[in-house]
């Protein structure tokens, strides 16, 4: 409040409480605060959907009952790469829970297990032998699997009990099944958090 004095009166003035000035601050906070807003959600939809593995086919990259984040928006604009870990519904199936998988094959390999030893386009990786137990069953990749353009083949990192590509009933995955990669594990009992790498 201020005052004027005239003629020896005093008159007390009221300050402007909204200016222009004022108003546009509020606007812009406003405005931001929407903008904020949007991006959090646009990123906990594309990076932060959740869920949860199921048995031990992971380990001991990641525990039976841990929760992974997953990117959805990843493969929107590229494809799964050789050794990423996905989430995925068999055969599409939107009934059945997510399977989270490493890929082991894309699009244009031949996939062959001979005598638990994995060959990509005829060469043996026998790094595989260095990092995973031998496989005691080659399922459908007992005989050679040529990918097409959206199949993938996928295996657990504990060989000897997942379910993946090599069942008939999962087979080869095809990019349309595919939620997205799982990039970050988060602690359960066993596991501790940490990013998933390649």
């Amino acid at each position: 409040m201020r005052r004027r004095r005239t003629n020896n009166l005093v008159f007390h003035e009221k300050k402007k409480i909204f200016t222009p000035e004022l108003a546009k601050e509020i606007f812009s906070w406003v405005f931001y605060t929407v903008v904020a807003v949007v991006i959090a959600f646009l990123l906990v939809t594309a990076f932060g959907m959740k869920t949860s593995v199921i048995g031990d086919s992971m380990e001991p990259t990641i525990y039976n009952g841990q929760s992974v984040l997953i990117n959805k928006f990843v493969y929107m604009v590229s494809s799964p790469k050789k050794d990423d870990i996905i989430a995925f519904l068999p055969n599409g199936n939107v009934n059945s829970h997510y399977y989270v998988k490493r890929v082991i094959g894309v699009p244009g390999d031949t996939i062959q297990i001979i005598d638990g030893t994995l060959y990509i386009n005829g060469e043996e990786q026998s790094i595989e032998d260095t990092i995973y137990d031998k496989m005691e069953e080659a399922g459908i990749a007992e005989n050679e699997i040529k990918l097409s353009s959206d199949e993938y083949f996928v295996l657990g990192d504990n060989r000897n009990s997942s379910e993946d590509s090599r069942s008939a009933n999962i087979g080869v995955v095809e990019k349309s099944s595919i939620i997205g990669k799982c990039w970050y594990k988060m602690g359960g009992t066993e596991g501790e958090s940490g990013f998933l790498m390649d």
